[in-house]
């Protein structure tokens, strides 16, 4: 076989961009701290006085604050500043993704955003810092973005380039190291009746490309009782083109432990009556093979932030679910820069979804909001993370992750609080309790 001088060097650059792409410069990197935010957000605010600067984030909350009775609301005297409705949502248009607007024209009767004074509340510990600022002249792309190499636990790409790098930088975020949470999930009917179901999720992050291990995930059905005892265990790959995924399901009634491939992708969600697909979890989560990832820029968007009152334990879910929508009286809009990347499906890959606009938290690198688009190019799913910074730990997450369906009328609800134990972040766990033999000898319904 005869190679032209040409065609080497063609293979050569094909084989280079497969292997991995090189990390920023340690004079962009010295960024970190100083104008930009330790993990890579613009340090001042807007031009309009809008948006604030950055300046530390919430690391305390109000006094004589207990676990148990969840996290005290530390902007409870804040007002709306406005009230955007069906009637006035055009006016802000530029501010709103094409998700918001067409909630409006979905259900102009009830929906609506109470936006509120902008308060940049997400905060990490200092360690996250350290790490964020040597990951982002080590840390790389390897396999064409399907994995990452040379980074450390979290925040690989503090200074994105890429839309890719801001995938990673959603499922590696610092979410403590164990932590195990009590939560309903709940699917209302059309006509707004539900039954919760109530998970108890425990979780390992563990972030190391050397064993291509990212964290321990085991979530075990509580109620209704007759799904009460049945489990899911994953134990999540960083490259999962190189080693898929490894799931595995343990059914109570039958008192067996069988592998879950399906478990994956836009596999069907755990108990989610077919609203939701297995990487619709933590607005996304998995390999992100399937789709080429455009980074479109950054945005002034309006979007659930610092959501304390969806974790008020004075409320039940029937104060919270209600049909078509969560009762939006309960939710805080506030405007935020967020970094927009357009997803598109691979030619030759199969998924429900064809393509996907997400929106990343600049302050935390959340998903706060993804379009998902059915193979007609029609808007179908609209994913809303309602996020609250948890100031005891210094972990930003979400206290509600809302999914909307455009076409039935009917949506997905989970980590709901309100009437569960909630987060708890003294849970300690090893390795080895996120195994199939140990699922086996925990199971009893």
């Amino acid at each position: 076989m005869h190679f032209t001088h040409g065609k080497v060097l063609a293979v050569l650059l094909s084989l280079s961009t497969s292997f991995a792409v090189a990390a920023v410069s340690p004079k962009e990197a010295a960024k970190l701290g100083q104008e930009l935010t330790p993990i890579g957000a613009e340090k001042a605010g807007n031009a309009t006085g809008t948006i604030p600067a950055w300046t530390g984030g919430l690391t305390e909350g109000p006094g004589g604050f207990k676990n148990e009775q969840g996290y005290i609301n530390p902007f409870a005297d804040d007002k709306p500043a406005k009230v955007i409705t069906s009637q006035n949502y055009q006016k802000y248009a530029d501010q709103l993704t094409e998700g918001q607007q067409a909630m409006f024209k979905r259900y102009p009767d009830t929906f609506k955003m109470p936006v509120y004074q902008t308060r940049r509340t997400a905060a990490y510990p200092d360690f996250v810092y350290e790490k964020a600022k040597a990951n982002a002249t080590t840390a790389v792309l390897v396999d064409n973005g399907n994995g990452i190499d040379k980074y450390d636990e979290t925040v690989p790409f503090a200074l994105p380039k890429e839309g890719v790098e801001l995938v990673w930088n959603h499922v590696t975020r610092y979410r403590s190291r164990d932590v195990q949470r009590t939560v309903a999930q709940i699917v209302p009917n059309e006509n707004g009746s539900f039954n919760p179901i109530v998970l108890t999720d425990e979780l390992k992050f563990v972030g190391d490309p050397s064993e291509n291990s990212l964290f321990y995930f085991k979530q075990i059905i509580k109620s209704p009782a007759r799904l009460g005892g049945n489990v899911l265990l994953v134990q999540e790959t960083i490259n999962q083109v190189k080693e898929p995924r490894r799931a595995w399901v343990y059914n109570a009634g039958q008192r067996r432990v069988r592998r879950a491939p399906q478990v994956a992708y836009d596999g069907p969600g755990t108990a989610s009556d077919g609203q939701r697909t297995a990487d619709n979890y933590d607005m996304f989560n998995g390999s992100p093979d399937q789709y080429t990832w455009e980074l479109k820029g950054k945005k002034e968007i309006y979007i659930p932030y610092n959501s304390y009152q969806l974790m008020n334990k004075s409320l039940s879910h029937e104060d919270l679910i209600q049909a078509g929508h969560i009762n939006q009286d309960h939710t805080r809009y506030e405007l935020h820069r967020v970094w927009q990347v357009e997803a598109k499906l691979k030619d030759g890959i199969r998924n429900i979804y064809a393509s996907r606009t997400f929106y990343f938290d600049e302050d935390s690198y959340s998903v706060v909001y993804v379009d998902h688009y059915d193979a007609r190019g029609q808007l179908w799913r609209i994913g809303e993370a309602h996020s609250a910074q948890l100031y005891d730990v210094n972990v930003p997450w979400y206290a509600a992750e809302i999914l909307y369906d455009l076409n039935n009328g009917r949506y997905y609800a989970f980590g709901m609080s309100v009437d569960t134990e909630g987060y708890n972040f003294d849970y300690r766990s090893s390795k080895k309790d996120y195994t199939p033999s140990a699922l086996r000898r925990s199971g009893v319904r």
